[in-house]
């Protein structure tokens, strides 16, 4: 199977195959970021605007660097000081954009639906960068890079999903992606922070972590997104991380062999020990951002592949 979608708007459309496909070629890009040499032209001649919404570190500099690496011409927005901010709406900024004839468009947004409506009004290939508590793609599939070249495979593990799963849209894409590949995925967290439903998704729910991590080949840990919270959704940070921050007490409760994980930005002592993140035999965060250019390079190629396609069919 060859990759069909002309967006990558959320995991939910993927086949599995078609991640499978999107995998294979990001391995490809880790080794050619690893070479002295890492320049690709695979996007030579196109145009990439990066459009951000809300702040990102990670995430615009990995996009950023994907497509510099692959050849594209790559412009950064600043939504901050964008028209929108002087009354314009989302969809005369994306006609705006629109009539520039951009090829890629990579967004962030903090309204779920928004990344969706701009890819309906465009005649580019459009990348979800993250909307609002709906998806987070390219997370997703970086994490599941990270997870099959640290465990050979993706299927049939035993995953748990840690922390803030109600405000999280890379539990969401994770969720979705992982139990595609028939996973075992458990969610861990208080109450408060499981959303509304969850039981319904296919997963196993625990508010406590030592049950909860019994067994576990992968720990997701995932932030504390205080920014979306406006009520008391926990006691306090300390007791948070005494009943939900993964030490080495907790992990002890996982396999001997499985590896930590974390999206970043980290609250250290908050959600994780500083000692477990920076643990080289089981903490996986320095790769998790080495595999998110991959990948990302990896989607970029493959719709660039389409979109010339589809040109060339009108």
């Amino acid at each position: 199977m060859t990759f069909r979608a002309h967006h990558l708007l959320g995991i939910e459309p993927l086949h599995p195959l078609e991640i499978a496909t999107l995998l294979d070629l990001a391995d490809d890009y880790v080794g050619l970021n690893r070479q002295q040499e890492k320049h690709s032209d695979v996007l030579a001649g196109l145009t990439q605007i990066n459009m951000f919404f809300e702040n990102s570190t990670r995430t615009q500099a990995s996009f950023e660097l994907a497509g510099k690496r692959l050849g594209a011409d790559v412009m950064n927005m600043s939504m901050q000081a964008s028209s929108i901010k002087k009354g314009e709406t989302l969809i005369d900024t994306a006609l705006t954009l629109n009539a520039m004839h951009p090829d890629l468009l990579v967004v962030r947004h903090p309204h779920s639906g928004a990344v969706d409506l701009l890819s309906q009004k465009v005649n580019c290939a459009v990348l979800n960068a993250g909307d609002g508590r709906h998806e987070h793609p390219t997370q997703a599939l970086l994490d599941a890079l990270t997870i099959r070249r640290a465990k050979g495979r993706l299927h049939r593990l035993t995953i748990a999903i840690c922390g803030d799963i109600a405000h999280s849209r890379v539990a969401r894409s994770n969720i979705l992606l992982l139990g595609k590949m028939e996973s075992r995925i458990r969610l861990i967290g208080p109450p408060t922070l499981i959303p509304a439903g969850a039981a319904d998704w296919g997963v196993e729910i625990y508010d406590d972590m030592k049950e909860g991590l019994r067994d576990c080949d992968v720990v997701m840990m995932l932030r504390l997104q205080k920014e979306r919270m406006d009520g008391g959704f926990i006691p306090s940070e300390r007791e948070y991380y005494h009943r939900f921050g993964l030490d080495a007490e907790k992990l002890g409760y996982a396999r001997e062999d499985a590896i930590v994980m974390h999206p970043g930005p980290m609250n250290r002592g908050v959600e994780i020990d500083g000692t477990i993140a920076d643990d080289i035999n089981r903490s996986v965060i320095q790769e998790q951002v080495e595999m998110g250019v991959a990948v990302r390079m990896a989607a970029m190629d493959l719709l660039a592949r389409n979109l010339a396609e589809a040109r060339a069919n009108v």
